[in-house]
C-alpha cells in the first residue's frame, strides 16, 4: 500500500516536469512593430506581428508583450521594425486635446454644477488636467473622464 502513492507521486512529478519542459521548448511570444511607427501614430494591429523567442530567451523587463497590451496606444517615439516595444514609449490616446471646449462638472451629492472650459493641456482618461473656465478666467484641475468630460472637486 506504501508503494501506491509513492508511484502517484513520481507520476505528478514528471508530468509536472514534462509540462514545463514542453512551455520551455514553445518559447516566450512577444509582439514588434513590422514596420516603422512614427511619434503620435496610432498603433493598428496591421503594423503589429507576434513572434516566438528562441528557446532560453527571454523578453527583458518593461516591454510590451501581448498585442492587446499596444493595440490603440499612440507612440510617443519612432519604434522601429524588430524591435522590443518598451512601454515607456507608448501612451493612452487622448480624450481632450489642448485648447478644445470641454463640460466641467462639479458633483457633491444632488447638487451638480456644470460649466464651460477649455483645457490647457491634453489628457487621456483618469489624467489630471488644467482647465480655465470660461465664464470667470479662474483656472483648475479636474480629472478627465471617459466621455470627454471633467470632473473637478471645487468650482
Amino acid at each position: 500500500m506504501t508503494r501506491r502513492p509513492r508511484l502517484l507521486i513520481a507520476v505528478a512529478a514528471g508530468l509536472a516536469l514534462l509540462g514545463s519542459a514542453c512551455a520551455a521548448l514553445a518559447g516566450e511570444t512577444v509582439t514588434i512593430p513590422n514596420r516603422v511607427i512614427y511619434p503620435g501614430e496610432t498603433i493598428e494591429p496591421a503594423a503589429l506581428k507576434e513572434v516566438t523567442l528562441r528557446q532560453g530567451k527571454q523578453a527583458p523587463e518593461a516591454v510590451a508583450i501581448a498585442s492587446s497590451d499596444i493595440e490603440g496606444k499612440v507612440a510617443r517615439r519612432t519604434l522601429l521594425p524588430g524591435r522590443y516595444i518598451p512601454l515607456s514609449s507608448i501612451r493612452d490616446a487622448y480624450v481632450v486635446e489642448q485648447g478644445a471646449p470641454v463640460q466641467l462638472v462639479f458633483t457633491a451629492g444632488a447638487l451638480t454644477i456644470s460649466a464651460t472650459a477649455v483645457t490647457l493641456q491634453p489628457g487621456s482618461a483618469g489624467d489630471l488636467v488644467k482647465v480655465r473656465n470660461i465664464d470667470s478666467g479662474k483656472v483648475l484641475s479636474g480629472t478627465v473622464m471617459a466621455d470627454g468630460s471633467v470632473r473637478v472637486g471645487a468650482l
